[in-house]
């Protein structure tokens, strides 16, 4: 009876060993994992390593991380607008592509123009465009009648615009400019007749730094007499373009060039046909010129034409009665100043800001489908900002031009709400572009694959009735 039940009980534990025996060889690294099987470490003791699945792998020492090639970031977002609306989401992208993330990040360079410390401060709109405000592209013909007149506003940087119109841009037929002399020759393609009105390419023809007023009453007639006979039935566009300055630095600017001599008293200041007598625009010095002028003399002027000059040249004078200041009370008359200066400057073709060069070039080249041959300068060091004044003098000149303040407040506004949207469409069409040069591949890969399974499988068969044959 014992034998027998030693006899049973030897083949169960015969058949448990081996089992044992043989996951032990098949799985050697439970060992370990099997002693601890529902096991917790203890406080303080270190638990046994873990052993890494299929799905998820240990982490690599800091060393090998490092040495690892890093993936690129994922795409980010698109571009918010202009008013802080962010771009619709674009279908069909294709995530991780080359050429579209070096373009984001070409894109997303550090502006130059952004401050020292690196951080670029988000634009916040202050005024209401419409998008018609925001859209500046000008179908400019060289080739026909259509001509440019730079409205030159003194200390706001327009000889140095000025000498890019003539020198700078890329044309068929470039300016040409002779040395020794102030005027260059500005001819469209193939014909004897100029395309841009300044001074460097027309002179001063409606008067020393013509106004609005004075331009838009002069050019018409001064290209007509300038042009062939022959062309006066085709209609001609102007496009009136214009640079502007923060106030204070073109007043500060203005008082060092006039107290080294300039006076401009050339200037016509013609309105409703005539030039505004003694008695209307009076003069600041009775000698030939202000030379050596303090900053506080140059501030006690009343009737001094540096204050608020942006407004008075782009504003339509024949409103407010040109220069007769008893034609309306003072407050009504600096309403219709700003105001009108505000929808010239708005209903311009382009203008720049001096503080923003690269930004000046960009709208530029956009506006009129031109391009700059070389890129702007940006000059952060000029006679204004060598000058030092106190606090006070910089209240009195803010308020000297106030007109001027509140009109570059919104020149500013438009100008950079503009950049944001000419870069969100610029944008907008590079990725349409990309998104339609990827589905033509898309469909020539398409279109070429059966091609060539096509071609495959006909070689086959070629060599195997071949081999029939020889069989």
């Amino acid at each position: 009876m014992d034998e027998r039940f030693n006899k049973w009980l030897l083949t169960p534990v015969l058949t448990l060993l081996f089992v044992v025996i043989m996951y032990q060889y098949v799985s050697p690294s439970c060992t370990s994992s099997c002693t601890n099987f529902g096991e917790q470490p203890r406080a303080g003791e270190a638990g046994p390593p873990a052993v890494p699945g299929p799905a998820r792998r240990a982490p690599a020492p800091p060393e090998e991380w490092e040495r690892r090639p890093q993936l690129p970031p994922p795409p980010r977002g698109p571009p918010e607008g202009p008013r802080g609306a962010a771009a619709p989401e674009e279908e069909d992208e294709e995530p991780g592509d080359p050429e579209e993330e070096e373009e984001e990040e070409e894109e997303d360079e550090p502006d130059p123009e952004a401050p020292e410390n690196g951080s670029l401060p988000r634009f916040v709109p202050r005024f209401n465009f419409t998008l018609k405000d925001l859209t500046r592209f000008v179908d400019f013909n060289i080739k026909g009648r259509d001509v440019i007149v730079f409205l030159h506003i003194q200390k706001t940087g327009g000889t140095t615009f000025g000498r890019h119109l003539v020198k700078n841009i890329r044309l068929e037929q470039p300016c040409s400019c002779k040395a020794g002399q102030k005027k260059c020759t500005c001819h469209r393609p193939g014909k004897k007749e100029t395309w841009l009105f300044s001074r460097f390419s027309t002179g001063w023809s409606c008067g020393l730094h013509a106004d609005w007023t004075e331009l838009t009453n002069c050019v018409p007639a001064i290209m007509e007499k300038k042009d062939c006979p022959r062309n006066h039935s085709h209609t001609r566009n102007f496009y009136y373009i214009t640079m502007l300055r923060d106030p204070v630095s073109r007043y500060l600017s203005e008082w060092k060039h006039v107290q080294r001599g300039a006076t401009w008293k050339t200037s016509l200041h013609m309105c409703d046909g005539r030039s505004p007598t003694p008695d209307e625009l009076p003069t600041c010095y009775p000698g030939d010129d202000w030379s050596g002028v303090s900053l506080r003399e140059f501030m006690d002027c009343s009737y001094n034409l540096a204050n608020n000059r942006q407004v008075r040249m782009l504003a339509d004078l024949s409103l407010v009665g040109c220069y007769n200041l008893t034609f309306m009370n003072e407050s009504e008359r600096n309403t219709i100043l700003l105001q009108s200066a505000k929808n010239n400057l708005k209903n311009m073709a382009f203008f720049g800001l001096t503080e923003f060069q690269r930004k000046t070039q960009f709208l530029f080249e956009r506006t009129f489908n031109l391009k700059f041959i070389s890129p702007f300068t940006q000059f952060n060091i000029t006679r204004a900002s060598n000058v030092e004044i106190n606090e006070g003098a910089r209240q009195r000149i803010e308020e000297l031009n106030f007109l001027d303040m509140k009109l570059y407040e919104y020149a500013k506004d438009l100008f950079q709400q503009r950049y944001h949207h000419t870069k969100q469409l610029e944008h907008q069409r590079d990725r349409q572009k990309r998104r339609e040069e990827r589905r033509l591949q898309r469909e020539h890969r398409v279109h070429q694959w059966p091609k060539e399974d096509g071609a495959a499988e006909g070689t086959v068969t070629e060599d195997y009735n071949s081999q029939v044959v020889r069989w």
